[in-house]
Formats: C-alpha cells, structure tokens, sequence
C-alpha cells in the first residue's frame, strides 16, 4: 500500500516515535463549511489534537497520493477549490488513479486511517439511514464502513436530517457498537438528545480504549462508534432544528436534490435557516470531539497491538 500513501512531515516523525495519530476527514473542509471559516477551523481541530499530546492527520487524495497529514497550503487548497470531489469508497480508486483532487468522507477516511494504521478518527457526524429510505435505498457508505473497518469513529451522533432510530437499528444489525460518553442518550449533531440511547456509557478515555481494544483482541472486526454530545453551551434547542430541519428537506424534494448532493444543501439551507448559529453549533461539536479524540488515541496507546489490522 506503500505506493498509494504519502505521510507528512509531521505524521512520519509520529510514527517513528510511537507517538499517537488521530486521523481527521477533509469533506467537512471542502463540502461541510464555507470558506475561509472551513480552513480556520480545520487548523484549530488540528491544534487542539497537538495540545493534547497527540498528532493529526487530516487525510485527502492529491496528485494520485492518499495524503496522510496534510500542510497549511494543502488545507488551503481543500478550503477553497470548487473541484475537490467527494470521496467515499466507491469513489476512491477512481480519484486515486485519475490524480484528482478528492476530499474524504467518513467511510473512504476509515479506510485510509485503517491503511496508514490510525485507530482513531475524529468527525462532527457520520453519515446514516436517509428518511424515506425504504423506497430511495438512500442509506450511507458510512454504516457499511462501520461494519467491517477497525477504526473508532468520535462523532457527535448523526444529523436530524436522518432517520435516527433505522440508522441505530442498522448499526446494530451489523454488530457496531455505539458508545455514549457522558450520558446515556445519542446525540443528534446540533442537539444533545436525539430520543435514543447508546448501546454503552463509557466516560472515560480509558474505558472506552479498553473496550475498543477487547473487542478488536476478540477478532470482532468493524468500527467503533464513540458518540460525543456538543457542548450544552454550544447546543441547539431540538424543537427548533426539527423545524428547521423539516423545512430544509421538503425544500430539496422540491428542487430534486439527491445522492451526495443532499446533505451539504440541507447543511447549507440549515445555515441560512439559522443565520449561522448552525456553523458555530458545528465549529463548536468538531472541536469537543477533537478533545475526546485525542485523549482516546492517547489512551490506546497503553494497549500495544491495537490498531487497524
């Protein structure tokens, strides 16, 4: 896998030493967030993985490379290209071998974490079951990815934009563990409570690191789901999303909005829906979930033998 992959500076200098890497999706840069507060945030998620003793690598395809680790001019170029695609496992051999600029979803950031042996990965939401999905199909890579690549995945939950309750029944199905830290509920991205629980409550770092590494120990493959409510000072009240939210689906019905097209308008309409308060909701729960990340590879770190394999 040598060939595909290029570590940066930084990364390499980690691996050398053993010192922990929290890997780090580029789609939230490129398709999540305007510019230039998706470049700024980018560079501070960064920062706060570095204060806590871990590394970051943000990951994305560049000139026929997986990326692992990415510079300030690479952030840049992710930040504020209009022809980055959007990449999931589907897409990735394709934009792999046609050397095009790709930003990484969750599912195609698993897989090349799980190639660069990065047990840990920090997002704001993973993808999941589509409303409406039992006559669309429409339901996320993500889950699929979940269900057969070893890597821990710190979220804040899944957008109310989904059908939460299918896409936890999904999870289960497939034998994904869903930790909940801090409280037993699940967490609805914008909001701390989505109606629904975690599979397991596990507060701290090394809880949750002795279970990641039991479960892989037992030859149990797929991720992990680490579920990280945002900030109560940072969070939005759910009447008001559910509303919100309502209005920014039945508006994409209408527009004829689809596939991989859906969820950056529903964020975006969400956005002007909410003069903004979304984006800072947003900037607010990445950064909490870099928090955690990093402590949680930090923790890993005490249980040799546990990564991606």
């Amino acid at each position: 896998m040598q060939q595909f992959l290029l570590f940066s500076p930084e990364v390499a200098a980690a691996r050398a030493a053993g010192t922990p890497v929290v890997a780090l999706e580029s789609t939230i840069i490129s398709h999540g967030m305007p510019y230039p507060q998706n470049v700024t945030m980018a560079r501070e998620v960064e920062q706060i993985i570095r204060d806590a003793g871990a590394v970051p690598a943000t990951i994305a395809i560049m000139d026929g490379k997986i990326c692992i680790g990415l510079s300030d001019e690479q952030l840049e170029l992710l930040g504020t290209s209009p022809d980055a695609m959007k990449v999931s496992r589907r897409d990735l051999p394709f934009v792999v071998a046609q050397k095009r600029l790709g930003a990484t979803t969750v599912a195609a950031t698993m897989i090349c974490a799980q190639l660069a042996g990065i047990a840990v990965f920090v997002t704001g939401g993973i993808g999941g079951v589509h409303r409406g999905a039992e006559t669309s199909f429409d339901i996320s890579a993500d889950l699929q990815e979940l269900a057969q690549t070893n890597v821990a995945v710190v979220c804040a939950g899944v957008k109310s934009i989904l059908d939460i309750g299918l896409t936890l029944e999904y999870l289960e199905t497939h034998g994904v563990p869903v930790i909940g830290v801090g409280q037993a509920g699940f967490p609805a991205f914008f909001t701390r409570e989505s109606g629904f629980n975690a599979d397991f409550q596990l507060d701290s770092p090394l809880e949750q690191a002795a279970f990641i590494h039991t479960k892989w120990a037992l030859g149990l493959r797929g991720g992990v789901v680490v579920s990280n409510p945002v900030p109560a000072e940072a969070a939005m009240q759910k009447e008001e999303i559910d509303r919100i939210t309502s209005q920014a689906l039945a508006e994409a019905h209408q527009r004829g909005v689809t596939g991989k097209s859906v969820t950056p308008f529903l964020l975006g309409r969400i956005k002007e829906l909410t003069c903004g308060r979304s984006l800072a909701t947003n900037i607010a729960l990445v950064k909490h979930n870099a928090v955690v990340g990093a402590r949680l590879a930090l923790a890993l770190h005490d249980f040799p033998g546990t990564q991606p394999v």
